[in-house]
């Protein structure tokens, strides 16, 4: 595992980049609406980021060979869709829920970022879903600091999730951030004895992760669509996916993609 340690320049062109981020999902929060498609909504975030000299790093990833890869600019997941949904002729309908995920290279660094929208009138119980997942990415900036395991902070978010009575997604995870969209290392949100025996990490000043719990409001099983990037819930539950690009440092943590 090599982890690459920033400077304080490095976070001030990943938080340049993460305003834009900002700004994409937010002007899609305002925009989304009953009647819309995907592919609508996936165009009103690229323009937002494209117009201020971003370029996507999702279209096309991992080649990025044009009609190879993923074919959308952000990832926008409807329901019971967790993450990788593809943008398309999809309409949004009132009471739905919906993922979108923005990542953009600015400057030569990156940032990465995920909000779940609520289409007109939803139920409490995706409300409470919501509530939950925002929480345990709340949780986890609370907790970042110095010197302390990743281990330690993805516990309290699992058991934050599961006193809830809801599901962590563990086949995704988040992961270190910089130049590159996927950097070391991966930042799960539940722990494993796996995760413990070989992937857990201390935190260090310098450090930026893009932390992102995806939470299911039933059973934490999922399965993959034909399309090989659509993950959905296997039992047809709702889900929910925020994420911010963090930084550490040496008092705690520093949100990137918050807007400041």
């Amino acid at each position: 595992m090599k982890i690459n340690l920033k400077s304080r320049r490095d976070l001030e062109l990943m938080r340049a980049a993460g305003r834009v981020v900002y700004r994409a999902l937010t002007r899609a929060k305002e925009l989304a609406h009953p009647g819309m498609t995907t592919l609508e909504l996936d165009r009103i975030v690229y323009d937002t980021y494209t117009s201020a000299g971003g370029q996507g790093l999702f279209l096309w990833y991992p080649t990025y060979a044009p009609g190879k890869g993923f074919p959308g600019n952000t990832c926008i997941s409807v329901n019971d869709e967790i993450v990788h949904g593809i943008p398309g002729g999809r309409v949004l309908r009132d009471g739905d829920l919906v993922s979108v995920d923005c990542g953009i290279r600015l400057g030569g660094y990156c940032g990465d970022s995920a909000i779940t929208i609520a289409i007109g009138k939803i139920s409490p119980d995706q409300q409470r879903l919501c509530d939950v997942t925002q929480e345990a990415l709340a949780l986890a900036i609370r907790e970042i600091r110095p010197g302390r395991r990743w281990s330690d902070v993805a516990t309290k978010m699992q058991a934050y999730v599961e006193s809830n009575g809801m599901s962590c997604v563990r086949e995704f995870v988040g992961h270190g951030i910089g130049t590159r969209m996927h950097e070391d290392p991966k930042v799960p949100n539940f722990v494993s004895d796996e995760f413990r025996k070989r992937g857990d990490f201390y935190l260090q000043p310098g450090m930026t992760l893009a932390v992102e719990p995806m939470v299911i409001l039933g059973s934490p099983d999922v399965v993959v669509l034909d399309d090989g990037w659509t993950v959905v819930t296997k039992d047809s539950t709702p889900a929910a996916h925020y994420e911010h690009t963090i930084a550490v440092t040496a008092t705690g943590s520093d949100v990137l993609t918050d807007g400041r």
